[in-house]
């Protein structure tokens, strides 16, 4: 929802930087590889430790590689190969499933019940949504909807994670259950849009 309605924009802005680090010899699986990979370390060490601010920020750049590699693959001419997109979306799901065990592990260590319900009841509906998608197209249904798709996701949960670093308790709590509660609604969205096309 989220990247349908500001892909034109930030394709303009991050274009330059993509051809840049094109000129350098980077390929788009690396960047995606090194983004997914570097972010679940950072996302599993700083927040399992209770360094949420700092693992936000750490996680939030590394993050940002997500916005490049397609553009990458574009402007180079390779496309997205059938590769490319399975490894996009496989180190997509270690990224998302690496920031709810960080903060299970930091839960764990704390004794938060509630933090650590919700942390796993994210972790499967974060699993499930795209699941759903994948394989309703392999049915040949298009199934791209939902009010929370991995972006809108991504984007609370960070915020969450960094208001909760800079002191404020109740907000970790709360961006759980609002993926919570939006990815369960995604996921009867997407359900149903399977069951209509029978």
């Amino acid at each position: 929802m989220i990247q349908n309605r500001f892909r034109a924009p930030v394709t303009a802005f991050i274009t330059p930087i993509a051809k840049g680090m094109l000129k350098l010899g980077l390929t788009p699986n690396s960047v995606t590889a090194v983004g997914a990979i570097g972010g679940s370390i950072a996302a599993i060490y700083f927040f399992s430790i209770d360094e949420f601010f700092i693992g936000t920020l750490v996680v939030a750049l590394f993050a940002l590689s997500d916005l490049f590699d397609g553009t990458m693959a574009r402007l180079s001419n390779s496309g997205s190969t059938r590769w490319g997109a399975l490894i996009d979306s496989t180190l997509d799901r270690i990224t998302d499933a690496a920031i709810f065990i960080g903060i299970l592990l930091y839960a764990y260590e704390s004794n938060s019940t509630l933090i650590s319900y919700l942390a796993i009841y994210s972790l499967v509906t974060g699993a499930l949504i795209p699941y759903i998608r994948a394989k309703a197209e392999s049915l040949g249904i298009d199934c791209s909807v939902g009010i929370a798709e991995r972006a809108e996701r991504l984007i609370i949960v960070l915020i969450g994670t960094g208001l909760y670093g800079l002191g404020i308790d109740q907000s970790l709590a709360g961006s759980l259950l609002i993926i919570s509660f939006a990815g369960t609604i995604t996921i009867f969205q997407r359900m149903h849009v399977v069951y209509r096309a029978g």
